[in-house]
C-alpha cells in the first residue's frame, strides 16, 4: 500500500468522524456529568470499537453481515436498542442527579464497564461505523496484495483520527464545564444527550 492511499483514506474519513454522532454525544454526557477523564474513556473505548470492525472485515465476517439482510437487521435492532437504553438511563440522571445512574435496576451485562464499554459497545453495535470498512476501504485497497495488513493500516489511521477528534472535543467540553458546571447546565446538557442518544438509536434501528 502507498502513502498516497493511506493519506486519501485520511482525507475522505475525517469529514465523516467530524459529523456529531454516537461518540460525540457520549464524550460530552460522559464529561459534563463525570470528568475530563470519563470522556478520554469513552474515546478509546470507540477507538476500540473500530479495531473491532477492521478484524471483521479482514477477515470476512463483516462482508457476511451486510450482505445478509436479516443479520443486518439484528444488528441495527442491537445498536438502535442499546443506544435508546443510554439515552433514557441519561435522561433518567438527569431528572434524579448524576448518582443515581449507579442504581438503575435494569443493567446490560456490559454496563459495569463505564465509560469505555459504552464507548466500545456503541461503536460495535454501530453498522455506520461497520459500513466504513465495507463500502469506503475497500476503495484504498491494493488488489494481488495481503488484505489485512492493508485494512490495519487504513484502521490505524482511522483511530488516529478519532482520538485526536474526540480527545480534542473532551478538552473543549471540560474547559467549558468548569466555566459554567451547575445543576442547572448539567441538568440540560444531559437531557439533551440523552434525546440525542434515543434519537441516534431510533435512526439505527430504523434506517434502511
Amino acid at each position: 500500500m502507498q502513502w498516497h492511499q493511506v493519506l486519501g483514506f485520511m482525507v475522505t474519513v475525517t469529514p465523516l468522524t467530524l459529523i456529531p454522532g454516537t461518540s460525540f454525544t457520549l464524550v460530552t454526557q460522559r464529561v459534563i456529568a463525570g470528568s475530563r477523564s470519563d470522556g478520554v474513556l469513552v474515546t478509546f473505548g470507540s477507538a476500540c470499537g473500530l479495531l473491532v470492525h477492521a478484524t471483521l472485515a479482514a477477515v470476512g465476517l463483516s462482508a457476511l453481515v451486510m450482505s445478509s439482510a436479516q443479520a443486518l437487521t439484528v444488528v441495527k435492532l442491537l445498536g438502535g436498542i442499546y443506544l435508546v437504553w443510554l439515552g433514557v438511563t441519561t435522561w433518567r440522571s438527569a431528572r434524579r442527579g448524576i448518582e443515581t445512574t449507579k442504581q438503575v435496576r435494569w443493567r446490560l451485562p456490559w454496563a459495569g464497564l463505564g465509560g469505555f464499554g459504552q464507548g466500545l459497545w456503541s461503536n460495535v453495535l454501530n453498522p455506520k461505523a461497520a459500513s466504513v470498512y465495507l463500502t469506503l476501504v475497500p476503495q484504498f485497497l491494493s488488489a494481488g496484495r495481503p488484505i489485512a495488513p492493508q485494512i490495519a493500516m487504513l484502521a490505524v489511521a482511522h483511530v488516529i483520527i478519532v482520538l485526536v477528534w474526540l480527545l480534542f472535543w473532551t478538552s473543549v467540553v471540560a474547559a467549558a464545564r468548569t466555566v459554567i458546571d451547575t445543576p442547572r447546565f448539567r441538568r440540560g446538557m444531559s437531557r439533551l444527550a440523552g434525546a440525542v442518544l434515543v434519537s441516534l438509536g431510533v435512526r439505527t434501528a430504523t434506517a434502511s
